[in-house]
């Protein structure tokens, strides 16, 4: 299509937008935010990221390389017709482009977006745009027309996209002599109550605040007819000396590359060189992003070489460090580089180690320096960083320096793994865990009972990685993992704290006792023992000597591995009165008579585990039986 026959006959065509953006943009429309600022960031990244895009493409293209000029982005305040226009010289976009783009959301960001907006309220609702990627959408926050002016850099014909955001939009060619050259332009006809972002100054202190540190320059035309006025030096800021950047142009950087609003906890900006020479500006969020354990989420870490961007979601980190948010720029790879050759760069691949190296040792002095500041980081992401521990042997030791743990001795705190050894018991051997969900019933599970008597620490370990770091680390400083819920217990060797004033007697035929709830509960245990662990609660369940710990039994059934889950041993305290009364019961009533305690024996040990009885209905007969009896 010519431009010619754009202006003779420019037919429109109306698109409906999908579900999910059609009652997006109705509670951008009536919900009241507090920061509808907002949208003014979402603009103006969307213009540098096209004009990235231009500079990325034209390394390759001869005719782009023609069109590509300076990036520039240009706002234009208009008054007298309440408009406010961003124009960029960016690569632009087609008609297909534009219904892709701006028709729809290509991931599930806005019902992600719609499902947190209902949980947390209109009040909370600013803090969620960026987050969520509705980026374009926040604009009828603040506008009742939307007109989107493009022309695709490389191509003749020219569109124009318009909707007032209730549920279409439309799509018509534009005239050559009313389109940008190349790039966008995006004009928002303002509703009555966003005429304050029609001063100069509101619009200076907002790109300031949220658009300081992008890499193109900003202009700012006060009225039409006015000389544009230059608001940001478009100068990347990791090339600049850390001296001459300030915390809070740190902070805006952070917040424009995170889509966030949170204040990172840790700011790292180093230049590395050598064989490879590079420039790293890395973030720890403050807050913790809400799809940081989504299976399908990586690394963020945009790819610069020499300020052009190859890659805005390069796979440069190992998982663990998901959440850190980071820009590396280097020269030493070729500019002609696919971001698919970008994955399987060597020499990507040794920055990508270094730079995880030297994180880690971030970390680790936020540690020592700034244990609060780290305290918080830990909480939320410790869990993450922990999967290092299984998945990146290389640095288990570093990342051990900073591991924080809940145990029975940490009072709601958390204690790192020297702490730890340096209260090793006398005789202690070993490093004691115990695996679960929840670390408050870890605390109170049966089988610390014999460890809390000896003045033993028990590590709480109740993240789901947890289970499996445990198997494959051999140990810290000597000392080998072992869990409190596998195996013998092998503590006799450990003194008590305190001895018992007056030992309690075992029951009399504890071994008739042992071989009967061998044979009666043979479908639900491997094998009965008495207990050594035990002091206070009657019986416990743990995995044998050869097989796996509960926790991660459980873990790998609930995947369909359920083979591995096995039966558990069930041990029991000779000397508690529950299990005397049982044995008992079978010297006098026999084997049938005595099988009903047996059973109960077993449930309240499943109980404890936080597992449901073997039978639940049976278990509520045979506790029915037992409070009538009046015991």
């Amino acid at each position: 299509m010519t431009n010619d026959a754009a202006t003779e006959a420019p037919q429109g065509e109306e698109f409906g937008f999908q579900a999910d953006v059609a009652q997006l943009l109705e509670l951008m429309t009536h919900s009241v935010y507090s920061e509808r600022e907002v949208f003014l960031r979402e603009l103006i990244s969307n213009a540098a990221d096209a004009c990235e895009k231009l500079r990325y493409e034209s390394l390759s293209n001869e005719r782009l390389a023609a069109q590509a000029g300076a990036p520039l982005i240009t706002i234009t305040l208009d008054k007298e017709k309440r408009q406010l226009t961003i124009a960029d010289n960016g690569v632009g976009m087609s008609r297909d482009e534009l219904i892709a783009a701006l028709g729809a959301i290509a991931n599930s960001g806005t019902r992600a977006f719609l499902e947190k907006l209902g949980k947390e309220g209109a009040g909370e609702s600013s803090s969620l745009i960026g987050r969520f990627g509705v980026g374009f959408y926040s604009v009828f926050m603040v506008a009742d027309l939307v007109e989107v002016a493009t022309r695709r850099a490389g191509e003749d014909e020219a569109w124009l996209w318009s909707s007032q955001g209730k549920g279409a939009y439309s799509i018509a060619p534009l005239a050559g002599a009313d389109a940008p050259p190349v790039g966008a332009r995006v004009t928002l006809h303002l509703n009555a109550e966003s005429e304050e972002f029609l001063e100069p100054w509101r619009i200076e202190n907002i790109v300031r605040e949220h658009s300081g540190a992008v890499s193109t320059p900003i202009d700012l035309i006060d009225e039409p007819g006015k000389e544009p006025r230059r608001i940001a030096d478009g100068v990347a800021l990791w090339t600049k000396p850390k001296s001459e950047i300030t915390q809070e142009q740190y902070a805006d950087f952070y917040r424009q590359l995170s889509g966030g609003f949170d204040e990172p906890a840790l700011i790292a900006h180093w230049r590395a060189e050598g064989r490879t020479e590079y420039t790293v500006l890395a973030f720890v969020p403050g807050a913790r992003p809400f799809d940081l354990f989504e299976p399908s989420r990586k690394s963020k870490s945009k790819l610069y070489v020499r300020r052009v961007l190859i890659s805005r979601d390069v796979e440069l980190l190992p998982a663990w460090l998901r959440f850190v948010r980071l820009v590396v720029d280097s020269a030493d790879i070729p500019l002609n580089v696919s971001r698919e050759m970008a994955q399987k760069s060597p020499v990507l691949a040794s920055i990508g180690k270094a730079v995880a190296t030297r994180l880690l040792q971030e970390l680790g002095k936020l540690a020592e320096n700034e244990p609060e500041k780290f305290a918080q980081v830990w909480e939320n992401f410790g869990a993450v960083i922990k999967e290092g521990l299984h998945e990146d042997p290389s640095r288990r030791d570093g990342i051990f320096a900073i591991a924080r743990f809940a145990s029975t001795k940490s009072d709601g705190k958390t204690r790192t793994l020297k702490d730890y050894v340096a209260d090793l018991r006398e005789n202690q051997t070993a490093i004691y865990y115990i695996t679960g969900d929840d670390a408050k019933r870890l605390a109170a599970s049966p089988q610390l009972e014999g460890l809390r008597a000896r003045g033993v620490e028990v590590l709480l370990l109740d993240d789901a990685v947890d289970a499996f770091w445990v198997t494959s680390a051999l140990g810290f400083e000597g000392k080998p993992f072992k869990s409190v819920t596998q195996g013998q217990a092998d503590i006799d060797l450990i003194p008590k704290v305190e001895a018992e004033a007056e030992e309690a007697a075992p029951a009399e035929n504890v071994g008739d006792l042992v071989t009967a709830l061998k044979e009666t509960l043979a479908e639900s245990i491997e094998d009965v023992r008495v207990s050594t662990r035990l002091t206070e609660s009657a019986a416990c369940l743990i995995a044998s000597d050869k097989g796996l710990d509960r926790q991660l039994a459980r873990l790998l059934a609930e995947s369909g591995q359920t083979a591995l889950l096995g039966k558990p041993v069930l041990e029991i305290n000779a000397k508690h009165p529950a299990v005397t009364a049982l044995a008992t019961s079978l010297r006098e009533k026999g084997r049938e008579g005595a099988a009903d305690g047996m059973y109960l024996l077993l449930d309240l040990a499943r109980a404890a585990d936080g597992e449901a009885p073997v039978d639940p209905a049976a278990f509520a007969r045979r506790l029915g039986a037992l409070i009538a009896r009046g015991v």
